[in-house]
């Protein structure tokens, strides 16, 4: 049984009320050890065999995605690489006298997970809801939209670009939240915040 519990966004909806949206009570992690010991017992293969193929799929993964490659598992999703440049590089501008970035500048920053809709499928058919006991949360209030904007801004002087989780990680917001709120400044100049990419490949960027 999977518990949810809500939360309320620091941004108020259309009409200017508070809203509040479910989230998924995380209740542990099923690490490696786990997964090989519970398809082991469902399979002719043993725990080790399980490790050693995960192992095994995770150094192909790397490698086909360091050849520039996305990496497709039906059932599951696809891998997608997205680079970014080392941490004491400038960003490249353009212009004809404006320093030019050589591979040596760039890395493979992240990379983005689009999961299968038979995962979601399943993963939902698996999922038996039921309310936690908790008290709705509340996202954290210890900074004014002003001073987030300005610790974005000071983050992104010392980072390439900057993800949704990063902004709420820095800021202590929820991730929803987050995500609307740099979805504002970037919509503003003023904020010298822009964004870079798009769907689950958007980062956002000094302007």
């Amino acid at each position: 049984m999977a518990e949810y519990e809500m939360q309320e966004m620091n941004l108020p909806n259309k009409e200017g009320k508070r809203v509040l949206y479910p989230r998924l009570v995380q209740r542990g992690q099923a690490d490696t050890d786990y997964i090989a010991k519970t398809l082991a017992q469902k399979s002719a293969f043993s725990k080790g065999d399980v490790v050693g193929l995960l192992q095994e799929l995770g150094e192909e993964l790397a490698y086909q995605m360091g050849q520039g490659k996305s990496v497709k598992l039906d059932g599951i999703g696809t891998f997608v690489p997205s680079l970014a440049l080392r941490a004491d590089k400038e960003r490249e501008t353009g212009e004809e006298d404006s320093t030019r970035r050589n591979a040596r500048s760039i890395v493979v920053g992240s990379i983005n997970f689009r999961a299968e809709k038979e995962l979601l499928r399943n993963t939902n058919y698996n999922c038996e809801l039921e309310r936690s006991q908790q008290k709705f949360h509340r996202s954290s209030q210890k900074y004014s939209p002003e001073q987030r904007l300005e610790r974005a801004r000071q983050y992104l002087t010392q980072h390439p670009f900057m993800t949704v989780s990063d902004y709420a990680n820095l800021n202590g917001l929820r991730h929803t939240t987050a995500s609307l709120e740099l979805r504002k400044w970037a919509e503003q100049p003023e904020s010298n915040i822009g964004t870079s990419g798009r769907g689950t490949h958007k980062v956002y960027v000094r302007r």
